[in-house]
């Protein structure tokens, strides 16, 4: 377990480095409002009025949120924080490798991300862009 556990928050740390893990309530509130958090994480203790408030936001979006066994501590100073209690992967990929090093992964989050990974290799095989195009 404790191998698995630094194998996890070392996703962190990289997704992290790499520009792909957002961090904070508003960082976290902004990439939900613009419908580009792949994977919301909440801290084992975050508070119930930051909970409310993630939940809130992603309700009716395809946006995922699990609920770590780390506490805040755990995540800040995996993250180079004091403490964290929300972060969002913005990379589907990064959020599959993570969600892959969780001790009982959800079979549900890890079809739609397996899902979401397999259009985003589609698109990029096809030459298709996210965005549309205007003519």
């Amino acid at each position: 377990m404790e191998r698995n556990a630094d194998k996890t928050l070392g996703l962190l740390s990289i997704a992290r480095k790499a520009g792909k893990l957002q961090t904070g309530e508003d960082s976290v509130g902004a990439m939900l409002a613009e419908h580009r958090a792949r994977l919301v994480l909440l801290a084992a203790d975050a508070g119930p009025a930051t909970v409310r408030r993630v939940l809130a936001r992603t309700e009716g979006t395809r946006q995922r949120v699990i609920t770590l066994a780390y506490d805040k501590q755990t995540l800040g100073a995996a993250l180079g924080r004091p403490s964290v209690a929300v972060a969002a992967f913005t990379d589907v990929s990064l959020a599959l490798a993570f969600a892959r090093t969780l001790p009982e992964p959800d079979a549900a989050l890890m079809a739609d991300l397996e899902e979401r990974v397999r259009r985003v290799k589609d698109r990029a095989e096809n030459g298709r862009h996210t965005k549309t195009r205007k003519s």
